[in-house]
């Protein structure tokens, strides 16, 4: 065909689909006839070729939701392919320690000292090679790249790359199995709802053809998961809850040899009864040499590059968290135009002021891109702030990262009107659409929602306007900014998981004048107060010298970082000299 006459292309094409589908009719009309007649072997032969029909439909719906990647930026963002930016995480199989009573950022800070023999690297696409684990755990802390690995799998797998032993993989995200919570229907009819091109497959036989399910999120499920008490169900044709059907699928009573793979984070991967799991990995992030690679790969400039590494190295706690690859987004983010001089300013050194320069430069990345003929509304922008710190803040109570509507009517932000929130924010606030259906809200990483929660708990005592239905709002009825930091400091020590820790370091890092000075511009309502931070410093060395657990002991040493204490050095060697393990 010649190309000048695209339309005559377009409809060959046309064509082509039409007989693709009358021919796929056919077959299975034909495939009906035969199983009546008793032949057997035909129909089996034809069944194969049903099924190789729907897998080719299957991967090339999940090629195209799967090759494309947003980096650290919400979907009103530019995208890159993933297959050109996609650099292997450090996997490894086989340690099942307990940290899951450590805030997320100490389990990474003591991960170097785990003794190499609990660990054995392990590559993504090797996990299913032993056909004798059907059942992997992946744990992994929030923004270390457990979703993205998930996606570099299907994608190789679409495309030929990797586990071409696998007919077929179905993606079923926590977060978008929330959203079928009331549902009552079979495993069958789930998977024609999620995956159209299979709807004509009545049955799966995994006995002949390998069947991976990919549950993601684990700790975003708002199912029960009641594995005790759910009753037991064998038949994929049989309509339950969607939660009788997936603990059913994870027992092995439905469909015994179909394989599972589910992604969490570590808090929440003990909802899985450890004898329902084969084989449990663990996505460390980036090793220190992937650190430096990621830096230079991210900057063109290789002096500046340098610059850039040499100075994350300079702080342990700055180069701590840049294991986890959405901070070394943060991190690029910010020295970037710091220390090429588009940014005028201190050098954060702190995890507060990183995040406070972050927040900043995302503002007014904002305002240079949507009012390049306006003003910016600066009312605007600190309400919207003030919203999504809230939602930060209730939602980190509740332990949740992701959010659906109803969340955010219960913060007073109005659905309707949620992209002049991730507008505000697009790098901060993502409004998504999943893998299937539904819009589901998330703010970047974790630490990011942990910061603006601190901002907005800082700001709402400054103001005095905190709910006092809040389950933290003692902490709010302190009469001086003393009080309220020694209190904050009482209930991170209190909390069990930690998952205070990182919250408490931003919230004494915005008690500092100089912090306080940076956000003026963005928040001018900030009241500067007079809190001495030495008496804060008091009593967290008191509370240090009383020997909580070793985690517990070093968060309170980077509170003393935040607070830019210089008797620091001084503390740690107090510590070690006790025999503390810094």
């Amino acid at each position: 065909m010649s190309p000048d006459y695209p339309a005559c292309s377009e409809r060959e094409v046309e064509d082509e689909e039409d007989q693709s589908s009358v021919r796929e009719g056919v077959l299975k009309i034909t495939l009906h006839f035969l199983k009546n007649m008793n032949h057997t072997d035909l129909a089996n032969t034809l069944q194969n070729k049903l099924v190789s029909v729907d897998q080719r439909d299957l991967k090339s719906r999940l090629r195209e939701k799967c090759k494309r990647i947003n980096e650290g930026i919400s979907q009103h963002g530019s995208s890159a392919l993933l297959n050109e930016i996609y650099t292997d995480l450090y996997i490894t199989e086989g340690w099942n320690g307990d940290f899951n009573n450590q805030h997320e950022v100490r389990q990474i800070e003591t991960a170097p000292r785990r003794p190499a023999t609990q660990e054995t690297p392990i590559k993504c696409k090797d996990l299913f090679k032993d056909k004798s684990i059907r059942r992997v755990l992946t744990k992994g802390v929030a923004g270390i790249g457990k979703t993205v690995s998930v996606q570099k799998f299907i994608l190789d797998w679409t495309e030929g790359k990797a586990n071409q032993d696998i007919t077929f993989m179905f993606p079923l995200p926590f977060r978008e199995l929330n959203l079928m919570k009331q549902e009552n229907l079979s495993l069958m009819d789930l998977l024609h709802h999620f995956f159209p091109e299979i709807k004509e497959l009545r049955l799966i036989d995994c006995e002949i053809n390998k069947v991976l399910f990919i549950f993601d999120g684990l700790d975003e499920c708002r199912l029960p998961l009641n594995f005790q008490k759910n009753e037991r169900l064998c038949d994929v044709t049989e309509s339950a809850s969607v939660d009788v059907l997936l603990t059913n699928l994870i027992k092995g009573n439905l469909l015994r040899s179909a394989f599972l793979w589910i992604t969490s984070r570590p808090g929440a991967a003990n909802q899985i009864p450890p004898e329902c799991v084969d084989q449990v990995t663990e996505v460390r992030g980036f090793s220190d040499p992937q650190k430096e690679e990621y830096f230079r790969k991210r900057i063109s400039d290789q002096s500046l590059a340098n610059k850039i590494i040499s100075h994350m190295k300079s702080s342990r706690s700055l180069y701590i968290m840049c294991h986890i690859p959405v901070f070394c987004w943060i991190s690029a983010t910010v020295l970037q135009r710091m220390l090429s001089g588009a940014e005028s300013g201190e050098i954060p050194k702190t995890l507060t002021q990183m995040f406070t320069h972050f927040l900043i430069f995302q503002i007014k990345h904002k305002d240079q891109k949507y009012h390049q003929n306006s003003d910016p509304d600066p009312q605007q922008t600190r309400e919207s702030i003030l919203a999504l710190g809230k939602l930060a803040f209730q939602q980190l109570e509740k332990g949740n990262l992701i959010f659906y509507e109803e969340d955010l009517r219960e913060c007073g932000i109005d659905v309707r009107e949620v992209s002049v929130y991730s507008g505000v924010c697009t790098q901060i606030f993502r409004e998504e659409f999943g893998l299937h259906l539904g819009k589901v809200f998330s703010f970047v990483h974790l630490s990011v929602q942990e910061f603006l929660a601190a901002l907005y708990a800082f700001l709402s005592f400054i103001n005095k306007k905190i709910a006092r239905q809040q389950t933290w709002s003692d902490l709010f009825t302190k009469s001086n900014m003393s009080d309220f930091m020694r209190s904050a400091v009482d209930k991170a020590l209190q909390s069990k998981n930690g998952h205070l820790d990182l919250f408490l370091r931003f919230l004494l890092g915005l008690s500092l004048e100089s912090n306080q000075t940076l956000l003026r511009d963005l928040l001018p309502q900030i009241l500067t107060s007079s809190h001495s931070k030495q008496e804060t410093v008091k009593y967290i060395k008191e509370k240090i010298r009383k020997n909580p657990s070793p985690e517990k002991s070093i968060n309170l040493f980077h509170c003393l970082n935040e607070l830019n204490d210089h008797s620091l050095m001084q503390e740690v060697q107090h510590y070690l000299n006790r025999g503390g393990d810094w």
